[in-house]
């Protein structure tokens, strides 16, 4: 059976350079990083330089890179500290966030009866940036803002600098979730008016279980996490080493290859919405993903014209045929619910409809897109 992996949202395939050096690091350096001894420091040193790696790509201080397990313990860190410690009584952010920013929100209002206001959004599901400053006109609390640079089921860009900008104008702290932007875009952190991030090395061919969170110098975050002195005691618990030097790894090759990768599939995705176009009459392209300008060029969210009954059947009859593809984000995956994100701006006929996410990498095929297409046409006809 023929395989074609087209998920690359919910995770990337591990570049063999990366799983070489992990495997290497396993070997060789295994002692505790917290541990004196020449083992112990041999780990420490691997940490400490994959800090300073990251931190010059990004162009931030090294002190305010913090290793975490993912972009969900990032965002998990950035929020609740910015209650807890940080005096925020109010958070804004939007109802196409990931659920690990909208749970962490709905379970801080539950627990600390934080104000929580949702920005509005446009018939594209992009975030309305004058009213987000309408809501920070309209109240003097201490506010978070929290709204991610891309979306990771429609891929919408969100504009940083404007949004930053607004934030700093009213004096708010500002979140900003980059799991699906860090190892595709370019991002000068020390420039852009953020002061929180979040990042996953799974999304860019890095190892899946550790990440990091950018935290403003002096921003006066405090630990998520807390029993040793690891991450300069902003995180407990003894390091992923292996996984660690596995993140700098995979997040200097996305940047050495930034641009050959970028423009490769950024041409495959224009291809499979020109050859979908052709082929399935009546297809629609969810948020701005048809828009090479305002979308990510890694993803695009289609929507079939079939009847609802027989959508039942699609993610079935897809894997089926060896296409890995995803009804929404990989984290609400064996849920019966809908898609939230599509939920909060398409139409009720159109929700009726069934709406697929297919994301690429350097790894897809034109041969893929032809073969995954034509699966689609037959099963729109039959």
């Amino acid at each position: 059976m023929k395989k074609v992996y087209l998920d690359s949202a919910a995770t990337t395939q591990m570049r063999d350079e990366v799983i070489e050096k992990m495997i290497t690091v396993m070997k060789e350096n295994y002692g505790n990083p917290s541990s004196t001894h020449a083992y112990g420091r041999s780990s420490k040193s691997l940490i400490e330089n994959a800090r300073k790696t990251v931190a010059g790509i990004l162009n931030v201080s090294a002190s305010e890179i913090i290793f975490t397990s993912g972009g969900t313990e990032a965002d998990n860190l950035a929020l609740n500290s910015a209650i807890r410690d940080l005096g925020v009584k109010r958070i804004i952010t939007s109802r196409i966030e990931h659920h690990a920013v909208l749970y962490t929100v709905d379970q801080l209002k539950k627990c600390f009866e934080v104000e929580v206001e949702y920005v509005g959004l446009d018939e594209k599901g992009q975030v309305k940036l004058s009213h987000l400053e309408e809501l920070l006109q309209n109240s003097e609390a201490k506010t978070l803002v929290s709204l991610m640079h891309v979306n990771n089921e429609i891929g919408n860009i969100l504009d940083i600098e404007a949004a930053g900008q607004i934030c700093k104008k009213y004096n708010a702290l500002f979140h900003c979730d980059t799991v699906q932007s860090i190892g595709h875009f370019k991002l000068d952190l020390q420039a852009l008016p953020v002061d929180f991030t979040a990042v996953s090395a799974h999304k860019f061919h890095g190892p899946k279980g550790v990440g990091f969170a950018f935290v403003r110098k002096n921003s006066g975050l405090k630990p998520l996490i807390f029993g040793g002195e690891q991450e300069r005691g902003q995180r407990a618990g003894t390091e992923s080493v292996h996984n660690i030097v596995g993140l700098e790894e995979a997040l200097k090759i996305a940047y050495s290859n930034l641009e050959e990768e970028k423009e490769y599939v950024a041409s495959l995705k224009g291809y499979f919405i020109e050859q979908l176009k052709e082929n399935i009459p009546g297809v629609k392209f969810n948020g701005l993903c048809e828009d090479p300008d305002n979308s990510t060029y890694t993803l695009i969210n289609v929507c079939l014209p079939v009847t609802q009954e027989k959508a039942l059947m699609l993610l079935f009859q897809l894997d089926l045929k060896g296409i890995a593809c995803s009804k929404g984000s990989a984290c609400q995956s064996g849920s019966d619910k809908g898609s939230h994100v599509l939920s909060a701006f398409l139409p009720e006929e159109d929700l009726q409809k069934p709406s697929l996410r297919f994301s690429m990498s350097h790894y897809n095929t034109r041969e893929e897109v032809d073969y995954v297409v034509e699966v689609l046409r037959e099963f729109v006809e039959a």
